[in-house]
Formats: C-alpha cells, structure tokens, sequence
C-alpha cells in the first residue's frame, strides 16, 4: 500500500510543481467531451443528496438509507447524457422521497421559519430547472416544522458537531466510483452545513466539488484513492483537518523520523533543537537545511504544500517543516548550511517524532527567573497546582506565561479568574442550527470571574505558531487580564472543539466543530491571536542559544531600561538553576 502510495505521490508532485494553479489530475478514461456534463450532473447529485440529507423531514428522521439512495441515483445519473435528462432524474427521485411514509414517525419542532442562509440555491431555476427547484422548495416549505437530525447531532453543552451514524465501508478493499463519490459528496456536504469557518475557505466550496468529482471518479485505485482525499481534506485550510487515520502517507510519507526538530525561521527551515543521532555526524541546532536526498527543499515544500491542511502560512510552514525529515528510509542524506559553508550529513531515521511541537523552556513548569520575573510554561501546567503557582509568584513584578506549546491541563478558568478584578467576557462562540442547517447561532460571552488571590503583576503571554486550539483560546482568557499583553508571532488560526468525520475506506478526519471569536464577534479562524508585541527568532539567536521572544516579554516587564546583557545573563543563569 505505502509504496503505491509513494508511485502515485511522486506523479501528484509533478503535476503541482509543474503548475502554479495546482490543476486537478487528468481524467484519461472520461473522453475529454463528456467531462464537463457529467462533471455538473453529479454536481448537482451533490448539492441535491447533501441538502435532502440535512433538510427533508423524512431523511433527518432516518427513515431512509441515505448512502445507499446516493449509490442507486449515482448510477442513474452516469447514464444521463443530456443536463435535461439528469435533471429528469433529480425530480423524479425528490418527489418519491417526498412521499409520505405512514411507517417513518417524525417529531414536530416549535420556531419560526429561518432565511435560506446556505439553501438560496434551491431556488435557482437557471441552475436547476423550474421543476427541480420547484420540487426543493416545497421540501423547504416545511423542513424546520420537524426537529432532530439522524446523521448529525450535537455534543452537549459544547455543541460542536458529531456524524455517529455514518458508516466506514471499512470492509471494502477496492472502492468503486459511486463509493468514491459518497465519500467526496459526504465530507464536501459536512464542510458546506456544518463547518463554522466556511465562509473563509480561500477557495469557492462548490469550485472545489465541481474540480474533485473527475478526481475522485478516476482515482480508481487506493493509493490514488487516499492522495485525493488527502488533497481534498486540505482544501479546508483548517488546521484541525488532515486524513489523521492515514497521516504517516502524507508526503514525504513513512513513520520513521530523525530526531530533531525542524523550525520556519526567517522563512528557512532551521535546526531548533536536536538529538544525537546521526550516522556519520548529527545536526547542529542552527542548522539550515537545503538538500534532502539531493532535492532543494523548496521544491519540496512547494510539492507537498496540497497534501497538509493549515489556516495561515505560519501554521502551513510549521507542519511541513515538522514533517520534512520523514520517511520510509532508516537513513537519509542531508546538506545544511552552517555558519557559512554547506555541509553533508548521512543522518538515522528512528521511529516515532519526539518534542515537536512545543518551543518553551527546558525544566520546571514554573521558574523564577529572577526575583521580580516567574515564568510558567503550559505544556506541562497543572490545574490543581495553581495555588501553589500564586503563592510562589507573590511579590514578582510579572509572570510570563508561556503557551508555545499545546496545555497539559484545561487552566483557562483556574488560572484567569485570578488576573481579573471584576467578570470580564474574553470570547464566544458559533454553532451549527440543527433545525436550519449552513446557518450558525451564537452563544453568550465566555466570561472570568474574580477570584482571590488576585495577581498584581505584569502579564506577559509569549506565542507562536505552536500555538493553536485550547493554546489559542487559553491566550485568549488570559489576554483579557488586567495587566496582560501578547508577545510573540501569529499563532495556528485553528481554534473550536473538532468534531470527527468517519469516510468510506475506514479513513478519519476531522474539522473544527465550533466558531471561536472574541466578545465583539472578530474571528480568529486563519488571523489567529495578534501580538501586541511582535517578535520572531532569529537564525543567529538560535545559534547562539538565545530565546529571542522570552527576552522581550521579560523586557515588558522590566522596562525598556534593562539592557541587553542583562536579559541574556537573567534567562541563561535562570536556565542553569536546579
């Protein structure tokens, strides 16, 4: 299976570093004149099979096999050769499922009618025909007289989606086509009723299900199968999302990885940390990498971009970079450039990534880093331990809180309510309306409640594109403290609980589930936390074993007065500290 993966994967990378737009994959079998109308009539098979899925009474009810309508349609639909004859096909088949069923028992909702929202479309004759955009608005008429969801509920009291009901296909070693749409028109119809971020997909959402239909019909082994879902999956920009059950066969693919932890600095992908494990010699922290396996990295990273899920480009980088030393292989050559001059490395691949993804300190979770300065690192925090914190920071002029890193523990509450005076609203959130699904409700603020002691000192919070998810709504909270600021560099943009999405194959991906925003309503999604203080490492400083980012929020503490040397000899004598 890898290795036929890996075939395809190195045939995808021609295409997309051949071509700045990253055209979709021919289809060689379709002859090219029925490309275009049977692409828009399973394009309409799409929209027609997700809207009824989520809005008929009957098919949210669950008083139909709703996969295996799609899979009786979809073979109606390949033998239609004309627009007018596929539509044919749409209307008869919404107008027997729009029969009553004596046998399907459905429970009466209590609201008001909604605006279309997401379901204007259903009233484009242009696109549909006056009878199937007829036939579609007499379902609307009474979709939201009828409550529940078969195919989707909502978690309680998080209400971020969940799609239980959906069935694997797990069994099925070749997946035929109409399995192959299934799985596309399932993932494309969850993204377009249910995911909060939507609107801000860089590319048109029904573009994307108009290109990947050819995709997926002509991806008719596994191995281009799963490339295609991993494409498809990233055109989300959520970094929640990527084909998480099959990751290991995303580009470069393979499970085994040098031990050492590849940063985005200065745009160049940069030796943060690593361990001893190289064949002939290790890499050096600093370290620039420009070769792997003779190949620039570059071209790499412009070939493999398609295949990773990100928000914003620094999140894109980090996962890339995280990834770049990857691979099948136990060893893998590699020429950096070290202070200067290029260099060859044989380097060990071993099993399994270690530390990389948290860019904080070595040591404690809490340090003092001198009298007047404690820092406290979130990757290994406890919430029970946060008396214990208070009472060793009493008297400091500030505390660093350092959230490069993803929290050990959930201490959004245990720890703000005791950097703020009176309740104080930090965000809030969107869900999806299960009775009108592609609209969205808020909900009231989140708010922290004062609570004793309070804690009189600077806040300074330090993060960076390790910062994503609870790391980005924890900045959020604390943020929101009365004397708290935000040092660092944009974080992942990828915040809200996430909520799994199962695919025929048995393959498992993910989206956000929730919209995350601040109490005014701006997002956060892709823009991410916003520096009040905007500060990057530097290739140099990571050379010279200097945290860059820790100094200046220590500096925010203490004044613009305090020198640099100062700083320097504070976090490096801190550091050496039992």
């Amino acid at each position: 299976m890898v290795q036929r993966f890996l075939s395809v994967l190195g045939g995808l990378i021609l295409i997309f570093s051949g071509t700045a737009s990253g055209q979709p994959m021919s289809t060689e079998h379709i002859p090219d004149s029925e490309i275009p109308q049977r692409t828009n009539n399973f394009y309409l098979l799409g929209k027609v099979w997700g809207y009824l899925k989520y809005h008929h009474p009957q098919v949210k009810g669950g008083c139909f096999d709703w996969d295996k309508e799609l899979l009786s349609v979809a073979a109606s639909i390949n033998e239609a050769k004309t627009r007018s004859a596929a539509l044919n096909v749409l209307t008869t088949w919404v107008r027997q499922v729009d029969q009553p069923r004596p046998d399907c028992e459905l429970e009466l909702a209590k609201r008001e009618p909604s605006k279309l929202g997401e379901r204007s479309w259903i009233q484009d004759e242009v696109l549909l025909g006056p009878d199937l955009a007829q036939a579609l608005m007499a379902v609307n008429a009474r979709a939201e007289q009828y409550a529940g969801q078969h195919y989707v509920t909502l978690v309680e009291g998080i209400k971020n989606p969940q799609f239980l009901t959906e069935r694997s296909y797990a069994g099925k070693k070749e997946l035929g086509w109409p399995y192959r749409l299934l799985a596309l028109f399932r993932f494309w119809n969850i993204v377009e009723y249910w995911s909060p971020y939507k609107n801000v997909i860089s590319q048109d959402w029904d573009q994307t299900l108009i290109e990947f239909i050819p995709r997926f019909i002509d991806a008719d082994d596994e191995g281009k199968y799963v490339t295609e879902l991993m494409v498809l999956v990233a055109r989300v920009e959520d970094g929640h999302t990527a084909l998480w059950s099959h990751f290991h066969l995303s580009p470069p693919g393979g499970r085994l990885y040098v031990h050492a932890h590849i940063r985005s600095i200065e745009g160049r992908p940069v030796v943060w940390r690593a361990s001893k494990n190289g064949f002939r010699k290790g890499l050096a922290v600093g370290d620039v990498i420009l070769t792997i396996d003779g190949a620039p990295v570059e071209r790499l990273v412009d070939a493999w971009r398609p295949f990773y899920g990100a928000s914003n480009e620094s999140a894109l980088r980090r996962q890339l970079y995280l990834n770049l030393l990857r691979g099948t292989e136990k060893f893998v050559d590699v020429r950096v450039e070290r202070n200067g001059r290029e260099v060859d490395l044989t380097l060990k691949r071993k099993r399994g990534p270690t530390r990389m993804n948290t860019h904080d300190r070595d040591g404690k979770t809490l340090q003092l880093l001198s009298e007047d300065v404690a820092y406290l690192k979130l990757s290994s925090v406890s919430a029970k331990d946060v008396p214990k914190y208070l009472e060793k920071i009493d008297g400091t002029r500030g505390l660093v809180i350092d959230i490069r890193n993803y929290p050990a523990d959930f201490v959004v509450f245990a720890l703000g309510q005791h950097l703020v005076q009176q309740t104080t609203p930090f965000a809030r959130f969107t869900y999806g309306d299960l009775a009108a699904p592609g609209n969205f409700l808020w909900t009231d603020s989140m708010n922290l409640g004062p609570k004793t002691p309070f804690y009189d000192g600077k806040v300074v919070i330090i993060v960076d594109e390790a910062s994503q998810s609870n790391s980005e709504y924890t900045a959020m909270a604390f943020r929101a403290g009365l004397n708290a600021a935000v040092v660092g560099s944009q974080t992942a943009g990828a915040d809200g609980n996430v909520s799994s999405i199962t695919l025929p194959g048995g393959y498992e991906t993910k989206i956000s589930g929730i919209g995350v925003f601040y109490p005014d309503r701006s997002p956060t999604q892709k823009i991410g936390i916003v520096a009040d203080v905007a500060v990057r490492p530097t290739i140099a400083g990571i050379r010279a074993g200097r945290d860059e980012v820790l100094e200046q929020a220590v500096k925010v503490i203490l004044g613009e007065e305090v020198s640099q040397g100062k700083l320097e000899e504070l976090i490096r004598l801190s550091q050496a500290r039992p």
